[in-house]
C-alpha cells in the first residue's frame, strides 16, 4: 500500500514520530513517503498570513496519515491552512497523530484532534484512529512507540 506521512513539524518533534510511524509501515511492507509542509519565511504562533512553499499531495497516496503539533492549545495554524484547501479525500483511510508540550489532552490535544477529524471528514475522508503524544511526559519513548504502533496496524 502506497502511504503518506503529511506533516508539519517546526520544533522537528512531530517529525521525530513521523520516523517512527515510518519504520513500523515500512516493517509492514507499505511504500511510505514522509512529505513535510513547508512555509515560506520564518513561523511565528498566531501568524495569519501563512504562504506555502510546497504542498504534499494527497491525491498519489491510498492512505495518509497527517502529523502536527498543538500549538497555543490548538492545532497549528499550518496544518489548520493546509487542511483547509485540501482536495477530496474522499475513498482514502486518514489517520491522525499530535504532538503537544502540555501534560493533559484537554490542553489543545483533544481540541487539535477534533479539528483535524472535522476537516478530514468535511473532504470525506475515512478516519481510522489517532494518537497523541505528549513531550513532556517522562514516558515520551514509550508514547512514540504505541502511537507508531496503533497507526502501522489500521493500514
Amino acid at each position: 500500500m502506497n502511504i503518506g506521512i503529511i506533516l508539519w513539524s517546526q520544533t522537528g518533534n512531530t517529525y521525530s514520530v513521523a520516523e517512527k510511524i515510518k519504520e513500523k509501515l515500512d516493517a509492514a511492507g507499505h511504500s511510505v513517503n514522509i512529505e513535510r509542509i513547508k512555509i515560506a519565511g520564518e513561523f511565528k504562533p498566531g501568524k495569519k498570513d501563512i504562504q506555502f512553499e510546497t504542498l504534499p499531495d494527497v491525491a498519489q497516496y491510498d492512505r495518509i496519515v497527517f502529523g502536527a503539533p498543538v500549538q497555543a492549545f490548538s492545532l497549528s495554524q499550518v496544518m489548520t491552512r493546509y487542511l483547509k484547501q485540501l482536495p477530496s479525500l474522499k475513498n482514502k483511510k486518514v489517520a491522525l497523530y499530535l504532538t503537544k508540550q502540555l501534560r493533559f489532552n484537554w490542553t489543545g490535544g483533544n481540541q487539535a484532534i477534533n479539528k483535524m477529524k472535522k476537516f478530514c471528514t468535511s473532504k470525506d475522508g475515512t478516519i481510522c484512529g489517532s494518537g497523541i503524544v505528549i513531550w513532556s511526559s517522562p514516558n515520551r519513548e514509550q508514547m512514540i512507540a504505541e502511537v507508531a504502533e496503533r497507526i502501522s496496524k489500521l493500514f
